[in-house]
């Protein structure tokens, strides 16, 4: 079968038949590109040809390229593809044998998140403060972040509708599967604040759209723009850390067990599938009391 053709029939069936977003769908077209050009290069125009060596060939590759080099996650990453692939192909009796299914990822570093403290959050949504539309906006978009722990693309989609009556919100994840998360006192507030004193102001600008957070032109905020948005705050609160999206939903996860919340209601609050990768965020935590027991008991150190 033609590698191309088979890429595109698995593309095709990840997104309908297993539902995956349109932007992880993406990301698997973009590894397996990759993938086909170095069968291409190697001669390999037969996915019937492939062996499990050159799988690991192919991963060796990966991990010694002089020109744009690859992180140990973004291998991963890309076998991960790579193996999925190759078990749709013999799912589907295009191959024989699954010869990616035994091939090993580099070893991934420990790499624990990064979350800032709660002081920080608090001068990061100060500088958010103001009458002016564009203020009401950003106030509204960071304290939603921070209190619910959304991922960006959650946040970027949301709809009016999907902010409900009883304080909470509707958050669409991956694979669309929907949760409902606690807006907590202050983001009602200031979506409230929003809603009334800018958001009108902003749809006049554009098309009429439901989206919930529009930019200055009246359009639906991107991704890029949630994270300049972010970036400007962090600029404005003199915070000498990187500060992105992602740091406010590990920020409310570390915040949120160091407070004492159960790691499972953590989990359903991030929308993990697995309790494995909230469980991360109990290594900072413990990181955290462990420094604060070095510091204040007398018989520590």
């Amino acid at each position: 079968m033609n590698i191309e053709a088979a890429v595109d029939s698995y593309l095709r069936h990840v997104s309908i038949e297993r539902g995956l977003a349109a932007n992880t769908v993406a990301a698997y077209r973009r590894d397996l590109v990759i993938y086909s050009d170095w069968l291409g290069v190697a001669g390999l125009d037969d996915l019937r040809a492939v062996t499990s060596a050159q799988i690991s060939e192919f991963v060796r590759f990966l991990g010694s390229r002089e020109e744009s080099p690859l992180t140990a996650s973004s291998i991963a990453r890309i076998l991960s593809s790579v193996r999925g692939f190759h078990r749709f192909l013999l799912e589907e009796s295009l191959v024989e044998t699954d010869v990616a299914h035994d091939t090993k990822p580099p070893k991934l570093g420990s790499r624990l998140p990064k979350a800032i403290s709660i002081e920080q959050v608090n001068a990061l949504l100060a500088a958010t403060d103001g009458d002016e539309v564009q203020q009401l906006r950003d106030k509204a978009l960071l304290e939603l972040l921070y209190a619910t722990g959304a991922r960006v693309s959650e946040v970027v989609t949301l709809n009016v509708d999907d902010v409900l009556e009883e304080d909470v919100v509707r958050l669409t994840g991956k694979g669309d599967k929907q949760r409902i998360v606690p807006l907590g006192s202050f983001a009602r507030v200031a979506i409230d604040a929003y809603l009334v004193r800018a958001r009108p102001k902003l749809s006049v600008r554009g098309s009429a759209t439901p989206a919930l957070f529009l930019g200055m032109r009246g359009a639906r905020v991107s991704r890029q723009n949630a994270w300049l948005i972010i970036r400007a705050a962090a600029e404005r609160a003199e915070l000498t850390v990187e500060v992105s999206p992602h740091t406010l939903r590990h920020s409310f996860a570390t915040h949120l067990l160091a407070g004492g919340a159960d790691v499972r209601v953590v989990q359903e609050l991030l929308g993990h599938s697995s309790v494995a990768t909230t469980q991360i965020y109990t290594l900072v935590t413990a990181d955290t009391l462990r420094d604060m027991y070095t510091t204040a008991h007398p018989r520590a150190r």
